[in-house]
């Protein structure tokens, strides 16, 4: 591994819940002198050990990383990464942990991923892509409902309808292709089988040969409670997930992960940086690909990072260096549930500038992380749709529930919206 000296400073790109809590993670290393948050928010700008800087563009990132000396750059979210900034950083020299835009493609585009699937024989729904809306709704009615109809593109957690109606499956695609509520995110959709079973999310840390699994999660996408209302960036998360058995976790790393990255380098794209694969479970235990991450899922990284004991920034040098064959990881034993308490209007139309209050102090049991927050002066008020996630530890998940809950009922922000009921598949397990 590269020698930083006695310290080195770190950059982390973005402003949410999951940029808070890498950036604190990171900043804990000895090592570490600084991290740098770009664009950040308002609970990273006040974080020990953190800093906010105004930057966006992929240029002035690569000459604040190089004015600043920065020896590590970490991705947080999806659109930079689509947008080829590790290449970037690549070609300016600069060490940077994400997936190339190429191997960004499994999520960019569902099609891509759909095909790599198909092409590498990685269980998935079936399905078939269109451009043309007259063809889609030919292919919907052929097969019923339920049905699942996905923008190709980026469209930040909102690109998804499950249609339990054929009325629903046909309006779905009409505002995707006909009216282009999505733009270029919609102009291709996916439609695909509805898969039944219960879903999780298993993310892994890539070297482009080696995955290190982490801590197992699963996250709530309805924005009302018992999984109702329209889908949402994630509404809450916890750690671990129940539903991924051992022999679930096996079967997933040997028939999904490995599959995947040997796949990425067969295809002359090898995969380094976060994966995540959304996965569905039915009830014999068979897990199937719903769709690719290419970054630590939000709301997931903030409980799953709440668990992590091991060092990050080791963890990502391992990455980098093509070792995480020989890297341990490290699991607080118990369990984390993180509530994300999002603004009045999401997720159709966020409204922001509402005036925080009642903060809990962060202790060991429990942190409030930020994402759609910043400070007017020295008021921090909502700034998007997710505005914090209050994540809490405890020895079984109903404890860390309740925990995280008691502390986001000190919370208050005009329209705050939560859901009373974040942990209840597991919660329902024998």
């Amino acid at each position: 591994m590269p020698d930083f000296g006695k310290t080195v400073k770190l950059l982390v790109i973005g402003s949410g819940g999951r940029e808070h809590a890498l950036a604190w993670k990171l900043a804990q290393n000895p090592r570490v002198q600084k991290v740098f948050v770009a664009p950040g928010n308002g609970g990273t700008a006040a974080e020990t050990g953190l800093e906010n800087v105004a930057l966006g563009a992929i240029p002035e990132l690569i000459e604040f990383a190089r004015r600043e000396s920065v020896g590590l750059t970490l991705v947080g979210p999806e659109a930079p990464l689509a947008a080829g900034i590790v290449d970037a950083f690549r070609k300016a020299d600069l060490r940077i942990f994400g997936p190339t835009r190429a191997a960004a493609q499994l999520e960019s585009s569902k099609d891509f991923a759909k095909q790599f699937m198909v092409r590498h024989a990685i269980p998935t729904a079936r399905h078939a892509t269109f451009t043309r809306a007259s063809e889609a709704r030919a292919y919907i009615e052929r097969q019923g409902v339920p049905i699942v109809i996905k923008a190709d593109g980026l469209a930040a957690g909102k690109g998804v309808v499950v249609a339990g109606t054929v009325d629903e499956a046909l309006a779905a695609v009409d505002a995707m292709l006909l009216r282009q509520t999505l733009g270029d995110a919609g102009a291709r959709v996916v439609i695909e089988e509805c898969l039944t079973g219960e879903e999780a999310s298993f993310i892994v840390i890539c070297d482009g040969s080696h995955a290190l699994a982490l801590a197992t999660s699963q996250d709530h996408k309805r924005l009302r409670d018992g999984d109702a209302g329209p889908n949402t960036g994630g509404m809450g998360a916890y750690s671990p997930a129940p539903v991924i058995t051992p022999e679930v976790h096996a079967r997933v790393m040997r028939e999904i992960i490995q599959p995947t990255l040997q796949g990425m380098a067969a295809d002359g794209v090898p995969y380094s940086g976060f994966l995540y694969a959304g996965l569905m479970i039915d009830a014999a235990g068979n897990p199937k690909t719903l769709e690719f991450n290419c970054r630590l899922g939000d709301p997931e990284a903030q409980p799953i990072i709440l668990r992590l004991k091991s060092d990050l920034f080791a963890l990502l040098e391992h990455a980098l260096e093509g070792s995480l064959d020989r890297a341990e990881v490290e699991w607080d034993r118990r369990a984390a549930l993180g509530v994300v308490l999002a603004a009045a209007g999401y997720p159709e139309a966020p409204r922001m500038g509402d005036p925080i209050q009642g903060l809990p102090k962060a202790n060991d049991a429990c942190r409030v992380f930020h994402a759609g927050t910043r400070l007017e002066g020295k008021q921090l008020v909502t700034h998007g749709g997710r505005v914090l996630c209050v994540t809490a530890l405890g020895d079984s998940l109903r404890v860390a529930r309740s925990r995280a809950y008691e502390a986001a009922a000190s919370i208050r922000f005009d329209g705050m919206q939560f859901r009373k009921d974040i942990g209840h598949r597991a919660l329902k397990r024998p």
